[in-house]
């Protein structure tokens, strides 16, 4: 069974930069369609980005210019690059999973916080 480990969160200053990585237990990864969503504080749980196993992508307006989603299948990992990050960034960071035709697989989550 797959499961998805995320690191990279930390604080970081208004305007930098963060890389976060999900990394995948299991096998099958390749096939997965990686998706990253994020949940505020007192917020709701919302989408960031999505990466299918063709490597095409899709973004959040929020986001799109600022984050790039990209995979590297050859270390079962999916990443979230994410530039000039603002306060409002501030949120824990999930990485998701789906296998076609099956229910999502979730990680356990990463804390970004964006503050001078």
């Amino acid at each position: 069974q797959v499961q998805f480990v995320e690191s990279g969160g930390a604080l970081v200053q208004p305007g930098g930069s963060l890389r976060l990585s999900c990394a995948a237990s299991g096998n099958s990864f390749s096939t997965y369609v990686m998706r990253w969503f994020r949940q505020a504080p007192g917020g709701q749980r919302e989408w960031v980005a999505t990466v299918t196993s063709g490597a095409a992508t899709n973004y959040a307006d929020s986001v799109k210019g600022r984050f790039t989603i990209f995979r590297d299948n050859t270390k079962n990992t999916v990443y979230l690059q994410m530039n000039n990050l603002k306060p409002e960034d501030t949120a824990v960071y999930y990485c998701n999973g789906v296998f076609p035709g099956s229910s999502p697989i979730w990680g356990q989550g990463t804390q970004v916080t964006v503050s001078s």
